[in-house]
């Protein structure tokens, strides 16, 4: 089988430095030297399907654009690459966020991905109207993905559940084909709800034995429920011709954040109601020194990023490897993104995904492309004329 690379699009900004942000950090929008633009984010999605990945993840939440929109918008500069849209089941009616998919699907040609985000933050979930705790957010997303469901396969559903209440609710159209529900969550609560519903399980980039664990647990959950989801992982990823300089840009980008904006990041990340989130501040615990928390694996973006924190930091041959560890745990998508979104993207698919085909574990979606039927010929200067 071969693996699934994603990439991921800044739709709060981007630029040469970790640009800051996220869940648990900041309320609006990030910033960054460059601009969130059709313009620009099209240079990324069409770089990227360029490449070989599969789809681009566009996050949610106040501090970024509408990921719905902003994908809606991407298609049409694009012909392949899929969009994993990261949305929030307490926001809009189960109905019509199964209307919203089959329309997508129907009028980008089958490119939608469903990330499912219940929401670890109380605080950004008030101010969306939303005054439920976490654990009864978990509830009311198993009603949603049920209810969604349900409208996929054609059925004409009665719901009254604890949390949401639908009645003759059905689509007039299907989603064809039905969008994968990409899921994650670390919590007690979320376990459950992720092997109901999930296709593909996701978790940030822990160290392998931490995800190994992770996702056993997964397993066993979704075991009893009579399902078997496939898995992947979100990581950042620095990856260049030789160790030293993906290190030394490591490093680069670790000197260009300001201490206060560490100190003020981790305020508020200690503040978050995330198991993953916990996780993720355990591994660093806000200090710059023993950010290698595993072999190429590197916790410095976190110290100033809500979410996904870790990136692979090593040599073209050292990320492929690391990789294929991932995989060894049962890991077939991964997500990936670096800083900036445009550059990192050739330095992966330009470095790392030819090692990683030629070892068979990877193919490009849309095929090997054809030999060059015109012969090289080296270059010669010719002598001016005068």
């Amino acid at each position: 089988m071969s693996l699934t690379f994603h990439w991921f699009l800044p739709t709060y900004g981007d630029s040469r430095d970790i640009v800051g942000g996220g869940h648990g950090v900041a309320v609006g929008t990030a910033g960054g030297a460059r601009p969130a633009t059709v313009a620009y984010l099209g240079q990324i999605a069409r770089s990227a399907e360029q490449l070989g990945f599969v789809g681009a993840l566009t996050p949610t939440g106040a501090w970024c654009e509408d990921a719905w929109l902003a994908t809606a918008m991407l298609a049409e500069v694009t012909e392949r690459l899929k969009f994993l849209v990261a949305f929030r089941p307490g926001l809009l009616s189960p109905t019509l966020a199964a209307q919203m998919a089959a329309t997508f699907q129907r009028l980008s040609g089958g490119r939608l991905l469903l990330n499912v985000v219940t929401g670890g933050e109380s605080a950004e979930q008030r101010a969306y109207g939303d005054f439920l705790d976490k654990d009864a957010r978990y509830a009311r997303t198993d009603e949603f993905l049920h209810v969604v469901r349900s409208l996929w396969r054609g059925e004409t559903i009665d719901h009254v559940g604890e949390h949401l209440r639908v009645e003759g609710a059905r689509l007039a159209r299907l989603p064809d084909p039905v969008p994968p529900v990409y899921f994650g969550g670390s919590s007690t609560a979320a376990g459950p709800v992720a092997a109901r519903h999930s296709d593909v399980y996701l978790t940030w980039g822990e160290p392998p034995a931490q995800v190994a664990g992770k996702l056993d647990h997964i397993r066993a959950l979704a075991a009893d429920a009579g399902r078997s989801p496939r898995f992947g992982v979100r990581l950042h990823v620095i990856a260049r011709d030789t160790a030293e300089a993906a290190w030394a840009q490591a490093g680069r980008l670790l000197d260009g954040i300001d201490e206060a904006d560490i100190r003020a990041a981790q305020e508020g990340l200690r503040r978050s109601e995330s198991e993953g989130q916990r996780r993720m501040l355990a591994l660093h615990g806000g200090s710059r020194d023993g950010l290698q928390v595993a072999p190429n694996l590197w916790a410095g973006v976190g110290l100033v990023r809500g979410g996904a924190g870790t990136a692979l930091v090593g040599s073209h041959t050292e990320v492929a490897d690391r990789i294929a560890e991932y995989h060894a745990l049962g890991i077939d998508e991964f997500i990936l993104s670096g800083h900036p979104h445009l550059e990192e993207a050739y330095w992966f698919g330009e470095g790392v995904l030819p090692i990683l085909r030629a070892r068979g574990l990877w193919r490009h979606p849309a095929g090997d492309p054809a030999p060059d039927p015109t012969p090289s010929v080296p270059f010669a200067p010719q002598p001016a004329r005068v």
